[in-house]
């Protein structure tokens, strides 16, 4: 997200992935995320994960661990994901170089925002824009 990071947000979308590690690698090379950490179980699979982007963060792990929150996401379908960035062009191609998805190029909205789209590689929707409105606390 836009800034210089820090802090800790209250909101962390949480997805999990059948394949956690290649999301990770996606999320990472072509969307800029930078990993904050990794816990893999003795598997291999990946039992939680945090991906910073500026001051935000989403968490993920790997389908099929057990456990309550895995139960639950057991028949979700994919999720969508707003993401604020300095610079949606130059974000934009480094995802394109990096083989993402695109669902929609950068486009100047009518609210004054510059967005573009994306799908992961299971389905979840990333949509990175400037438009980052104020949260009154």
């Amino acid at each position: 997200m836009a800034g210089t990071g820090g802090g800790r947000p209250s909101v962390y979308p949480t997805l999990v992935y059948a394949d956690a590690k290649a999301a990770i690698r996606q999320l990472t090379e072509a969307f800029g995320f930078t990993e904050a950490s990794v816990y893999e179980g003795e598997d291999g699979s990946v039992l939680h994960a945090e991906l910073v982007q500026g001051n935000g963060a989403v968490m993920l792990g790997s389908k099929g661990r057990g456990g309550v929150f895995d139960t639950a996401m057991k028949d979700a379908g994919p999720c969508g994901v707003y993401v604020v960035v300095d610079d949606v062009d130059a974000h934009h191609l480094q995802a394109v170089e990096h083989g993402a998805d695109i669902l929609m190029p950068p486009t100047d909205q009518e609210y004054g925002s510059r967005d573009y789209m994306a799908r992961d590689i299971e389905g979840n929707i990333w949509s990175f824009g400037t438009y980052a409105p104020e949260i009154q606390a």
